[in-house]
């Protein structure tokens, strides 16, 4: 091989080495960034896993709203209607927040708290966001069916 085709497979292979180098970087950067919607009860469930950050989708349960006197530090629980989980977050809540309301709050778990760094609500009791509904309808299929089997010893049928 003469020496102008070699520099020339180096130089291809270097550029190739580079791209790749480049793809796996972005990619790594993109994971970290990715915050997974979960209900109450998969976290519960343990199906978050060890994702140190990801949102908390459901209803700000009726009555379970406190605020830390004298500090912008909110206490409440987020119900998928099968369970509850307590959420904790230090700063100014949207305009929009209330019990009964759907949101979704990102942030990690501590010591079985949702610790929250953002709260997103929607602007009525009759919205849902589209992820969490469909979430929380699956949920609550599952949940009326796993009932369904109890109530009546025998396994559902699927036509």
């Amino acid at each position: 091989m003469n020496p102008v085709r070699r520099r020339r497979l180096l130089f291809v292979l270097l550029l190739a080495l580079a791209a790749g180098l480049a793809t796996a970087l972005v990619a790594m950067a993109l994971q970290r960034n990715v915050a997974y919607l979960y209900l109450p009860a998969e976290v519960l469930r343990g199906e978050a896993g060890d994702h140190a950050r990801f949102r908390l989708g459901g209803m700000v349960e009726e009555g379970s709203f406190k605020r830390k006197a004298g500090s912008l530090e909110a206490h409440f629980r987020v119900t998928d209607g099968d369970a509850q989980l307590p959420v904790v977050y230090t700063g100014i809540l949207p305009d929009l927040f209330r019990e009964k309301q759907s949101v979704v709050v990102t942030g990690h778990m501590e010591n079985g708290v949702f610790i929250a760094n953002e709260v997103l609500a929607k602007h009525d009791e009759t919205y849902t966001p589209k992820e969490v509904a469909d979430k929380m309808g699956r949920a609550h299929e599952a949940h009326h069916v796993d009932m369904a089997e109890a109530n009546t010893g025998t396994s559902p049928q699927v036509h």
